[in-house]
């Protein structure tokens, strides 16, 4: 694995990791009088990664989905996943290192492999199904919602999208009061979000565009 895939793996980790203390900082907040938003440094910090994915390259894991093919020679062109070893069989090759490697990496190790038998092998992989990043590229809303749901995420997806799908408030919300949750390297960050003035003034200064591994949580209101 070279440096910017091992710098990739462990960002993928990382993220991975801070989703589970994402989790349960979200829950034990539910428990308590109510979270505190972070400093106006720390949300503006949070609220300027980037939204469109999680990791700056896809890495590949087990069970997600490849196809590999290798041109005018479609005997040897395969779509298979990456097992829990880490490792795909290739006709020819055999077994092939695929987990913790880019798809252009994977390519250039089975067009290596492939260079023994064939002359000058033009191979290409394309992931067909992302099974290692279900749950690393999802968005989730709690509380007092009618149907608290975890979901894919997806470019250009807000908060108030992500509300909508969890099939908007129950009678007990607080809107106003609404919290997201975002990491911000191995930090939480809270950010107050105004679904009331979204949904009732038409206010969407706090609508925010929603990034992998987000949490919005909404609270009940104090009786």
């Amino acid at each position: 694995m070279n440096t910017a895939e091992r710098r990739i793996m462990s960002q993928r980790m990382s993220v991975t990791g801070g989703a589970v203390s994402l989790l349960l900082i979200v829950m034990l907040a539910g428990c308590a009088s109510g979270p505190k938003a972070s400093s106006d440094a720390k949300i503006k910090q949070a609220l300027a990664l980037d939204t469109s994915t999680s990791v700056s390259s896809y890495v590949l894991g087990p069970t997600d989905v490849v196809s590999v093919s290798v041109w005018r020679n479609p005997e040897l062109s395969i779509t298979v996943p990456v097992r829990p070893d880490g490792m795909i069989s290739v006709p020819l090759i055999g077994d092939v290192k695929a987990s913790s490697k880019t798809p252009e990496s994977l390519a250039s190790d089975i067009k290596s492999g492939l260079g023994a038998y064939i002359r000058e092998p033009q191979v290409s992989v394309v992931v067909t199904s992302m099974g290692s990043h279900e749950f690393v590229d999802r968005v989730r809303v709690t509380g007092a919602v009618r149907t608290p749901v975890s979901v894919p995420h997806q470019a250009g997806m807000t908060v108030l999208d992500l509300f909508l799908s969890a099939g908007a408030a129950n009678e007990f919300a607080s809107l106003n009061d609404a919290m997201l949750y975002r990491l911000l390297d191995k930090e939480v960050v809270v950010i107050p979000v105004r679904l009331g003035d979204i949904l009732e003034r038409g206010d969407i200064e706090t609508n925010y565009s929603m990034r992998p591994g987000d949490i919005l949580a909404v609270p009940e209101r104090k009786f």
